[in-house]
């Protein structure tokens, strides 16, 4: 039982302060398999039709200083742009072909727009919809 109540409050506090793309590539190790919630900016947005139909939807996330790649799949993300919360599963992937490579990315399960003051906010994101009323 005390197992179970320690655990719920390290999830809770995983998700109470998201992670920035640099801490978690950082500590890949250790956040491999395990659900994460990261902030950063999203660039890059592409989608792509599945052959059993539904759709993947992949984009950068970064925080200036480093970047890791997203996934998600079925359901389309609000914002393609611009500041987010990204919450899902993070993976590291290692293998040796000729030389040694690794893919790091997220599995997302839900993307949160991070809306900018009005005051702040360009033409463009107005548009779409990232913008404080």
């Amino acid at each position: 039982m005390n197992a179970v109540i320690i655990h719920l409050g390290v999830v809770l506090i995983a998700q109470a302060a998201p992670l920035s793309v640099g801490e978690l590539l950082a500590n890949a190790d250790r956040f491999n398999g395990q659900p994460v919630t990261v902030a950063g900016i999203i660039s890059n947005f592409r989608g792509q039709p599945l052959r059993r139909g539904g759709a993947v939807y992949t984009f950068d996330l970064s925080d200036g200083a480093a970047t890791v790649h997203v996934s998600m799949f079925a359901t389309k993300p609000l914002c393609h742009s611009g500041a987010a919360m990204v919450e899902g599963t993070f993976g590291q992937t290692k293998w040796r072909v000729n030389a040694t490579y690794s893919l790091v990315e997220i599995t997302a399960r839900a993307v949160t727009c991070v809306l900018e003051p009005k005051e702040n906010c360009e033409p463009a994101k107005k548009a779409e919809k990232q913008c404080l009323k």
